[in-house]
């Protein structure tokens, strides 16, 4: 992901089964789901660290101008 502007900082929140993250938060979210687009990388958002289930994940950007190009899953 990345802002689609050089040096903006975008908020976002991620949301499993329509939740909080809590303990399934990756390095780039906050237990509560939060946290900021800043610069062009691969970010983690959320990382299950128990028994891997289907589940439904959300990106909610929380200001206009994000951009994202892949998701990976594994």
């Amino acid at each position: 992901m990345a802002p689609g502007t050089r040096g903006a900082a975008l908020p976002f929140r991620v949301t499993l089964d329509g939740a909080r993250l809590g303990d399934a938060h990756g390095d780039d979210a906050g237990a509560d789901g939060t946290g900021t687009v800043n610069d062009q990388r691969t970010y983690q958002l959320i990382r299950q660290r128990r028994v891997v289930t289907d589940r439904t994940a959300e990106i909610e950007f929380l200001a206009a101008g994000a951009e994202a190009y892949c998701f990976t899953f594994g």
